[in-house]
């Protein structure tokens, strides 16, 4: 009999926590068979998405979360990385918390964030508190975890110290044969309101006018219609036919695995985007614009030490921004081997014999109505166990429901696919 293949499962539900699930699976075990559960929602990647995340699972299926509770790969899987929300990890260590009780094996359940903690700590720590990993992406992050969970009573040493898992790729040079290249990493949803993002819009146009000679690249996360882990109310895709002045030609919008894009890139340009500890990871000038303030409702506040911040203004005049090695170093950039321990510790736990029962920190005693709600938002109810469909007033089910958004989403996205794509083609983005 041929030994059982090591596999390691991600369960994702947005293309940006696919990224960075897919991201730590290779850097915990590169040599795992890789199966890719998606979460079943309105953020489910499309295929476009996945592409250009650029890891290749060697399984792929969509489930519910009650659906994933009686899952027996999922169980049988030797590591499960939980590229979800905090709530869905908790609703998720609760039940597969009993539903595997009485297995003699169960996966080692790691958990973390897909970028930068900027807000809500303590609220998204605690749903996660009870996976046995808990990563944290630099050394900042791992001292304000560990001291939550004391605070709390949970165990500080589930908190493991590591770095964002897709910081790589070739260090910065000047190229003479290219144009000097700035981009600009835009976010979905910062900042929010038309009239901000038409400005920055503007102002990347401005500096492409006022510099012919550079390239000016807006690198944009997704098609409009296509669902990311935040709504993007206002496209840029759209806003740039409403610029006040026709958009020149080194202005170029540009989607594409951001590694690729840093590979042509001077200086990348961003309001609080987790592209920017990609450039700074590779020496690449980085600005962190300050033209709509320093807020924390912007995140960039986050940057205030990291001696980036700048404005359209000043990268009009010529500014370079390089960021504070002492502040990097806090981040987690820069770091050899980064998820070392991360492996000694999954790699403790299996030696120690079986594993402990998972159980969250938010039980039915302590939270008992703050984690029903949770559940039921997945379809699960306080024992752990999946709800019944409930009949809504039509004679229908809920079911029906999702599926009717589903196809309200397909049809988005087709909408973008042949109206809004065409456009990109004219601009020399999408080929």
């Amino acid at each position: 009999m041929s030994p059982r293949l090591s596999r390691i499962t991600v369960l994702a539900d947005s293309d940006t926590r696919w990224k960075w699930g897919a991201a730590v699976a290779r850097q915990l075990a590169p040599e795992h068979v890789l199966d890719a559960v998606f979460l079943r929602s309105r953020t489910t990647p499309t295929e476009r998405q996945l592409a250009e995340v650029g890891i290749t699972p060697d399984s792929r299926r969509e489930l519910t979360a009650a659906e994933l509770v009686d899952d027996p790969q999922v169980a049988d899987a030797d590591l499960l990385v939980l590229a979800v929300t905090g709530g869905a990890v908790l609703a998720l260590i609760h039940s597969l918390g009993r539903a595997w009780e009485d297995r003699a094996h169960r996966p080692v359940v790691v958990s973390g964030y897909v970028g930068v903690v900027y807000e809500k700590l303590v609220d998204g720590l605690l749903t996660r508190a009870g996976t046995d990993v808990v990563l944290a992406n630099s050394r900042y992050d791992t001292g304000r975890f560990r001291t939550a969970f004391a605070g709390v009573g949970v165990d500080p040493d589930s908190v493991v110290e590591c770095a964002l898992p897709f910081l790589d790729g070739t260090p910065y040079a000047p190229s003479a044969d290219r144009p000097f290249t700035l981009t600009f990493a835009v976010q979905p949803s910062v900042p929010k309101g038309r009239a901000a993002r038409t400005h920055l819009l503007e102002r990347a146009a401005a500096h492409a006018r006022r510099h012919p000679e550079r390239e000016v690249l807006i690198k944009l996360r997704s098609l409009p219609g296509e669902q990311t882990t935040h709504t993007e109310a206002d496209p840029y895709q759209h806003l740039v036919e409403e610029l006040a002045e026709p958009a020149p030609a080194n202005l170029r919008l540009v989607y594409g695995h951001m590694g690729e894009i840093l590979d042509r890139t001077d200086l990348l340009v961003t309001v609080s985007s987790t592209a920017a500890l990609e450039s700074m990871h590779r020496g690449i000038p980085t600005a962190i614009l300050t033209d709509l303030g320093v807020r924390e409702a912007h995140g960039n506040h986050y940057f205030v030490e990291s001696g980036c911040l700048a404005s359209w203004d000043d990268l009009d005049a010529g500014s370079l921004p390089r960021v504070r090695p002492e502040w990097a170093a806090a981040q987690g950039i820069g770091v050899a081997d980064p998820y070392a321990g991360a492996r000694a510790r999954i790699a403790g736990l299996r030696s120690a014999g079986s594993l402990p029962v998972l159980r969250p920190y938010y039980t039915p005693q302590r939270a008992g109505l703050y984690l029903e709600g949770l559940l039921r938002r997945h379809g699960l109810g306080l024992d752990g166990r999946p709800l019944p469909e409930t009949p809504v007033a039509d004679g229908g089910v809920r079911t029906v429901i999702r599926r009717a958004a589903g196809r309200g989403a397909k049809t988005l996205y087709g909408v973008g696919r042949k109206r809004v794509a065409p456009a990109l083609r004219k601009w020399g983005a999408v080929g």
